[in-house]
Order: C-alpha cells, then structure tokens, then sequence
C-alpha cells in the first residue's frame, strides 16, 4: 500500500470519529438510551426488518442480473440467482466497513470469477446498475428541494415524487436514442476526437453493440430502482418503529435521497458518519426534531448492520448446502447407475 493510501485511510479514519462525535454532542444522543432501545427491539421487528432486507438484496440482484444478461457474451456463464442473491448480500454487509461501491464491486467480481470476464461484469456491472439508483434519487432529491424551498407536507412530497418519477421514465426512451446516435457518430468519426463527450462515448463503444442501449431494460432498471428507493424507506421506518420513534413516513422518504447521494460520495467507510449526519439534517428540514432524528440516526445504523449480515450469513449457509446437497446427489446417481451396469453385465 502506498503512502497515499495510507494518509487517506488514516484521514477517513479521523474524519469518521470527528463526524461521530459531532452526531453524539449536536444531537445530544445519550449512548446508554440508546442501548436500552435497542435491548427493547421484538424479534418481530426484527424479523420485518430481515424481511424487508431480503426484498432490497432480491432487487438489487434483479438490477444486476438484468444488465449482466445485456452485458454478458455467449461464452459466459450465467450466475445463478441464488449465487447473485449471496453475493449481493455480502457487498451490503462488506459496506458497512467499505465505501459500499467498492464493497459490492468486489463482492460480485469474486461471484463471477469462474463465470467469464469476472471484473467488466462484477465492477463494472455493479457500477452501471447502482448508476440507476443514483438517477432515480437525484430526481426525488429535486422532489424534495422542491417542497422544502415551498414549506410543503406531505402531500406536496407524494405529487412532487411521483412527477419526478413519471419524468425519468418518459425521459429514458429519448435518451437511449440520443446516446446511441452520438455513438454512432462518434464510431463513424463524424465527431472530433478532441471532444470530452465523445471520448467518453468512445470508451462505452462496447455498449453500442450490446442488449444495454435498450429502453425496455432502462425502463425496467428505472422501475426497480424505484422499488428499491421505496423499501429503503419502509426499513428505515421500521428501525424507528423497532426502537419507539415516530417519524412520518413522507419525512423519512424526503430525507432518504440525500443520504443516498451522500453515500455516494464514500468519504469515510461504509459513509459512517456522513450517512447519519446528513439524515438528521435532512429530517430536520422537514420538521422531525433534531435529538429524534439522531437517536434514530444510530439505532438504525447498528439495526441495518446486523440485519446485512443476518441475510447475508443466511444466504451463505443456504448457498453451502446447496451445494454439498448436488454433488452427493450427483455421486449417489453415479452410485446407482454403477451398480444398475454391474448387474446388466452380469445377467
């Protein structure tokens, strides 16, 4: 490791305590509450919260599955869907310690290592599908601005949302027209290679003659990411629940796309620090008061973790047996068909 890395490790590291810190004093969240609320969490809550994991982890891996099937060559082989399922629940619990790009990147690249072209379809995939979410976020982030800056509620965040979310699907059919006729332009060299935007378009080459440049598969990755936003949400109204905080739903779904966006960025591992800090601003721009929101901030944060790495433990036990289950059963037909030739070769 270089001595760059290591400074930006070590800055990331400070950056986290300070950003902690900053939480605990400016929300006065007293750890020992915390604690205590969290010792009060039901099984039952719990157990909607694993739930409701499985449902983002099964998206997500639809997302990725979607663009690897485009993506992918006939001499690849397709991961199953148990194996993307495991995979993508070990990049969400590696993001936890990780930037949670990097985390998920590395977690499908080592999933697709005997599958064929392991990093273009598990980096590279994942940064493509992820791409999405940002999109679809960016857009209701807009939704939120937009009713904070007219002191709306609840209401105005829904009508605002779902416009915003109309706009990205009628918007993708025209964009996949535009970037497909720009990169044909820039393959028949009709634009100069001095330009910044054909010099990126030159580099997606590859995409003009795949499945990805298809507005039925934007369209579909567009509308999981969507579902993916929502149940986002309903986990997180689900940590507050579990510890008896109330938040209004419209709240937690305006403040969820920065937080999102915000993620993005991976200043510190897993966004630790950054994610709270900006949700709790962010809720309290829309009204939840500041202690609410940072006790929610860090009961979630620790609820969220266990339950990555509950599905993600459980997909990995399920994924082994699976596996020690087929050979057995493959070596117990052989088994048979030995014995069946032994006896035909004796009659």
């Amino acid at each position: 490791m270089t001595l760059r890395r290591w400074l930006l490790g070590i800055g990331s590291a400070i950056l986290t305590l300070f950003l902690i810190l900053v939480l605990v004093k400016v929300g006065k969240v007293n750890l020992r509450v915390t604690l205590e609320q969290l010792r009060t969490v039901s099984w039952f809550s719990f157990t909607k919260l694993f739930l409701l994991n499985c449902l983002l982890v099964y998206l997500s891996t639809e997302k990725w599955r979607s663009i690897d099937a485009a993506w992918r060559r006939p001499s690849d082989r397709a991961p199953s869907r148990l194996i993307a399922f495991t995979h993508t629940s070990a990049g969400l619990a590696l993001g936890i310690f990780l930037p949670v790009q990097l985390a998920m990147s590395m977690a499908r690249t080592f999933g697709t290592q005997t599958h064929g072209r392991p990093l273009k379809r598990g980096a590279a995939g994942t940064l493509l599908e992820q791409s999405f979410d940002v999109l679809t976020v960016c857009f209701l982030a807009a939704a939120s601005a937009i009713t904070r800056f007219y002191r709306g509620g609840g209401t105005m965040w829904m009508l605002a949302a779902a416009g915003a979310m109309l706009l990205v699907l009628l918007a993708v059919e025209p964009s996949v027209r535009l970037i497909r006729r720009l990169a044909r332009l820039v393959a028949s060299g009709s634009m100069s290679s001095r330009n910044k935007l054909a010099a990126i378009l030159q580099s997606l080459s590859e995409l003009q003659h795949s499945g990805l440049l298809n507005a039925r598969l934007a369209r579909r990755l567009v509308t999981l990411s969507i579902l993916r936003f929502t149940v986002v949400v309903l986990m997180s109204i689900e940590t507050a629940d579990a510890i008896g905080v109330h938040i209004p739903f419209w709240q937690m779904a305006a403040a969820v796309p920065f937080v999102v966006i915000a993620s993005v960025l991976a200043l510190t591992p897993g966004g630790l620090g950054v994610n709270e800090l900006t949700s709790v601003t962010a809720l309290k721009m829309f009204g939840t008061p500041l202690t609410v929101g940072a006790d929610w901030a860090v009961a979630n944060r620790i609820l969220i973790a266990v339950s990555y790495i509950s599905v993600a433990l459980c997909a990995a036990i399920v994924l082994g047996a699976r596996r020690v289950k087929i050979p057995r059963a493959t070596e117990a037909d052989s088994d048979e068909k030995a014995v069946v030739g032994q006896h035909e070769s004796t009659l």
